[in-house]
């Protein structure tokens, strides 16, 4: 038990959601969600679920809402679907359902990506908040998708223990 988790009073819980056309038809073996729950594993997150949809809009808002409104989890994280194409649509499905965005995690994810890569720049991920859930829009393709959680995992325990109205660290306000 590694100490720089110390404030954290419970396991983090969390669900995937792949969003691939050809994933959710069984046309494609998924590698990039079993990375992920590898990876989430590793920092003894539960994975809770790891579902495959279509790029369809309103599907993956209303699945991304029924995961953060049933209180299960406490971070949803999305792969795939974040790009430019016209079946691209995962940032629009999440701004569906988020009531606040939060801008850094995008900002840092595509920052780190950059320097691997030239391409990253068209990432439109993005991350909010819903009902004290954190949701994460990662890229389709495991390195990536790696490499963008990696970059914004220190924050993520934090951010859901704020959520969730963990005062401790907390400046007095001062406004």
């Amino acid at each position: 038990m590694s100490g720089h988790n110390h404030h954290d009073s419970r396991t983090l819980r969390a669900c995937l959601l792949v969003l691939s056309d050809k994933g959710s038809r069984g046309e494609r073996e998924d590698t990039s969600g079993p990375a992920l729950a590898a990876f989430l594993g590793e920092r003894n997150v539960e994975v809770l679920r790891l579902d495959i949809l279509p790029d369809e809009r309103e599907q993956i808002a209303d699945q991304l809402a029924a995961w953060a409104d049933d209180g299960n989890c406490d971070l949803v994280v999305t792969c795939g679907g974040t790009g430019v194409s016209p079946r691209d649509v995962t940032p629009e499905a999440t701004r569906d359902v988020i009531d606040r965005e939060l801008p850094g995690y995008g900002e840092r994810m595509r920052a780190a990506s950059l320097e691997k890569s030239p391409h990253a720049i068209v990432s439109r991920a993005i991350a909010g908040i819903r009902a004290g859930c954190l949701i994460i829009n990662l890229p389709g393709s495991p390195r990536a998708a790696l490499e963008n959680l990696d970059a914004v995992w220190d924050a993520v325990p934090h951010t859901v223990a704020k959520l969730q109205g963990d005062m401790t660290d907390c400046a007095p306000a001062g406004e």
